[in-house]
């Protein structure tokens, strides 16, 4: 087949795919008061056919409120409230369950903070047509951060390169939070297995849809820091999720080991 026509085959594919899919945007919140609304708002407008859940943990500056006033005027903005703050995996746990509950095609994480730019999320659904999961990215040729003071950049680079090596994920920007799942993606992974609530989720994520065997692909995207609120990251959240990371390395290694015990036993009893 020659190239026009495949091309043009492949774009065909991808319109019906858009056309058809229910997408919902999860964003989960604390103390978002200050920028929800807008976020919200630029969501609707990139993506009018998209829906979007908050999920707020009981926020003490009524994020919570904001929301409930924002779907009373537009059905396609729900909120979940949750009765404690219990950490961003959680939130999204919930948010995904309740997604799948009623039957999403495509589930998306975006922060509140505008740090994530909504205008670029039809090149993350895009990605969707050959992929099961897509991580709109920071550290591929193309992707970018503005605002950020050179000690995070490199922390994060060398996170993320840590994390490629120790795991080996094959993939840039692991901890990224900006990014989409097809629903039987969410499923494949297990979600009732997903014990970790802090910032090492979304390598946890990762990771387990790699060990599912699912198609993981990373798109660029412009990273911007937040110009209102306080930002929930530091080094020693940092720091904690690197040894999360340390300690699944040590158990890949060890199933592996085991595997190749059992393996070299069963070759020697067969002599």
């Amino acid at each position: 087949m020659s190239f026009w026509p495949l091309a043009c085959r492949v774009l065909e594919e991808l319109m019906v795919y858009r056309r058809t899919a229910r997408c919902i945007v999860v964003i989960p919140t604390y103390n978002e008061a200050e920028n929800i609304g807008q976020i919200v708002a630029r969501v609707r407008a990139a993506q009018p056919d998209v829906d979007v859940l908050v999920v707020d943990d009981r926020s003490p500056d009524k994020t919570g409120r904001i929301v409930d006033e924002i779907a009373e005027q537009d059905p396609s903005v729900h909120a979940l409230h949750r009765r404690c703050k219990d950490g961003l995996g959680a939130a999204y746990l919930d948010g995904f369950r309740w997604a799948l509950d009623r039957e999403y095609d495509v589930v998306v994480e975006m922060d509140a903070d505008g740090s994530h730019q909504p205008e670029q999320l039809g090149r993350i659904l895009d990605a969707l047509t050959d992929a099961d999961v897509v991580i709109g990215s920071r550290w591929v040729p193309g992707g970018s951060v503005t605002n950020w003071p050179r000690g995070r950049e490199y922390l994060s680079r060398g996170s993320n390169l840590y994390i490629r090596l120790v795991l080996g994920l094959g993939l840039r920007d692991a901890t990224a939070g900006f990014r989409a799942y097809r629903a039987d993606a969410l499923r494949a992974i297990g979600l009732a297995e997903v014990e970790s609530h802090g910032y090492c989720f979304q390598t946890d994520l990762t990771r387990r849809a790699v060990r599912a065997g699912l198609r993981v692909v990373e798109v660029p995207i412009d990273f911007v820091e937040r110009e209102r609120g306080r930002s929930k990251m530091s080094a020693d959240v940092m720091a904690e999720s690197l040894v999360r990371v340390s300690g699944w390395a040590i158990a890949d290694r060890s199933r592996q080991l085991r595997r190749a015990v059992t393996d070299a036993t069963r070759r020697l009893r067969r002599r």
